[in-house]
């Protein structure tokens, strides 16, 4: 058994072969993205991987970040893992319990805690991760089928397809783009929704303007009376899933329920995946079970369902970890 804690280390053609054949695969957990990570000036990637019998089984890709004042950095500094564990389907639980131990060993003296989201799902691997003290908490994922138009078209409540047409009719257009006005125009407005209802970190605008150069990241807008009026960022998995990562439908409240932003911005993801064999649309990290019912309910009319996925946490540093929580509600906040 070899562990890898570096891209280098990794070969590379096993790796897109595990992308194919693993039941866990997203695109956060491939070469492209953790590319990606290392070129953002404001967060350090890591990339761990386990190979058996000289044979890639597992990969964790994630990256270290924190924000705010010095004493804030300190405060939020945490590793992220989006998407989970890239998993060989015979992995041994020696292979997994391995990689996890060493990413705890080389990450505890960065950070205060290790969070990794689920895109998928690792019931099966549960009672691993936690005999590595890393706790489930309970997490909704919520995604859409996109086969093709007519049917996502039709998987659409009666009540957002009369939306989608009022905002045809009103002169609403959306379109991906990656010029630089459109990005700029789309960062304020996703700034201005934060700060009325803040729920994750914003990272800085260069995570978008450096995103549409990549091959599967994409940013659409809608567009109201030539202004950009809201807008999606998303990354792809070629042939199966594209990710919604942020969302922007906020524009002043009588022109919004005029032209139905949101419902547009949403429907151009799904239109785009529809159009371009991809399966799926997910919309990540939609809350937890027991919070935010309004916001499950919008999403299902579109026609998808919520899955539990959960996340796993691992708390490095107790103590620091609750002042930790405090001080990245401001960060949020702010």
């Amino acid at each position: 058994m070899t562990i890898h804690n570096n891209i280098s280390e990794i070969n590379e053609n096993q790796w897109r072969r595990l992308i194919i054949r693993s039941q866990t695969a997203s695109y956060f957990q491939t070469q492209e993205c953790y590319e990606f990570y290392d070129s953002l000036s404001f967060m350090e990637p890591f990339i761990y991987g386990v190979s058996e019998n000289d044979k890639l089984m597992g990969v964790m890709c994630g990256y270290i970040i924190s924000a705010g004042s010095s004493l804030q950095r300190f405060f939020s500094r945490r590793a992220i893992v989006p998407g989970g564990l890239l998993l060989d389907p015979n992995i041994t639980t020696e292979g997994l319990k391995s990689l996890l131990e060493k990413v705890k060993s080389d990450l505890s003296q960065k950070v205060i805690f290790i969070e990794i989201q689920n895109y998928k799902d690792y019931n099966e691997y549960r009672l691993i991760f936690e005999s590595e003290k890393f706790n489930y908490e309970p997490f909704l994922n919520f995604y859409v089928p996109s086969y093709d138009v007519p049917t996502a078209l039709g998987r659409l409540s009666d009540a957002l397809q009369k939306q989608l047409k009022f905002a045809q009719n009103a002169g609403v257009e959306w379109q991906e783009t990656n010029q630089k006005d459109d990005i700029k125009a789309f960062y304020s407005k996703l700034k201005q929704q934060h700060k009325k209802s803040p729920k994750t970190t914003l990272f800085p605008i260069e995570f978008f303007e450096k995103l549409v150069d990549t091959p599967n990241g994409k940013l659409f807008v809608a567009k109201y009376k030539r202004k950009v009026a809201g807008g999606m960022a998303c990354v792809i998995l070629q042939g199966s899933t594209m990710y919604e990562w942020f969302i922007c439908d906020e524009i002043d409240v009588a022109q919004r329920r005029e032209v139905h932003i949101g419902t547009t911005v949403n429907w151009s993801g799904i239109e785009y995946a529809a159009k371009n064999n991809i399966f799926r649309l997910e919309f990540m990290n939609v809350g937890k079970p027991t919070t935010d019912f309004r916001a499950h309910e919008f999403k299902r009319k579109y026609g998808g369902q919520s899955v539990e996925l959960g996340r796993f946490l691992f708390i490095n540093k107790p103590l620091l970890y609750f002042i930790g929580r405090f001080v990245m509600e401001k960060i949020i906040r702010r």
